[in-house]
């Protein structure tokens, strides 16, 4: 029990850097009093205590503002920072190592008694604050949830979901993730640069944009360089005088209206 309390509380210091010290973690952070209850509320409903596992969830809910129902599977190295109004349901569980931020639903779209209702979440994940992950999917290992996303599919291994409803981004490469990861360090509340799936898509037009421009200057300079060289025959004069040989796109500008 106590070598668990001790894990817990390392793995807040380690993410929060507004934790100063272990009694202050232990005394003051509603995250670690809730899955400390939890525990005891899980052992109960194994053991065939149901009602009083039901009551020390809900004392749970009361002291802390955050529900984890007593069936909810919760792993490792969990954290639940600030907490306020996080709802775990019954049947979700949650991997080694996931963080988990205010106003977070983990909840079920399905009415049937028994059956796989809420999310399963990975290692590693991280579901930013107000988002509401409903279904009995998974959220794959190292996935993000951004801040306020509604996710109602599966999200793969590495990957980040945005929007409502939300919309996934597929990870890059194993060697590129990697690089990032250790250039970035952790991604609080899921949000990293650039994830906006619409705005990587009007980036992407504009690049586009400007490299059609600069193929066009390159083909009005080489016209412009083979008519100075046979000048003397008619073709040297079909070269039009309003030809572009020079760049007007500045893509650098189109690109900061859409950051």
């Amino acid at each position: 029990m106590f070598a668990r309390l001790r894990e817990d509380i390392a793995c807040i210091l380690e993410r929060d850097p507004a934790a100063r010290s272990s009694w202050e973690v232990l005394t003051c952070y509603p995250g670690l009093h809730a899955l400390v209850l939890h525990r005891r509320a899980s052992w109960c409903r194994r053991h065939g205590l149901h009602w009083l596992a039901r009551f020390i969830s809900h004392l749970g809910r009361f002291l802390t503002g955050i529900e984890l129902h007593p069936g909810a599977t919760i792993g490792h190295r969990v954290f639940i920072d600030h907490g306020m109004g996080v709802v775990v349901g019954e049947t979700a569980e949650i991997g080694d190592g996931c963080t988990i931020y205010q106003g977070v639903t983990l909840g079920g779209t399905s009415l049937a008694k028994g059956a796989k209702r809420h999310p399963t979440l990975g290692k590693g994940v991280i579901v930013g604050a107000n988002s509401q992950v409903l279904g009995g999917f998974t959220v794959g290992d190292g996935a993000r949830i951004g801040s306020g996303a509604v996710v109602v599919k599966p999200v793969p291994a590495g990957a980040t979901a945005v929007g409502n409803p939300a919309r996934v981004i597929q990870a890059d490469s194993e060697a590129a993730r990697e690089a990032a990861a250790a250039k970035m360090g952790f991604s609080a509340y899921g949000v990293t640069q650039g994830d906006d799936p619409v705005s990587q898509a009007m980036k992407g037009l504009i690049d586009n944009a400007s490299a059609h421009e600069h193929q066009v200057m390159l083909l009005w300079q080489a016209i412009e360089k083979l008519s100075a060289r046979t000048r003397e025959l008619p073709l040297g004069d079909c070269v039009p005088l309003d030809a572009q040989t020079t760049e007007v796109f500045d893509a650098e500008r189109m690109s900061r209206l859409v950051k």
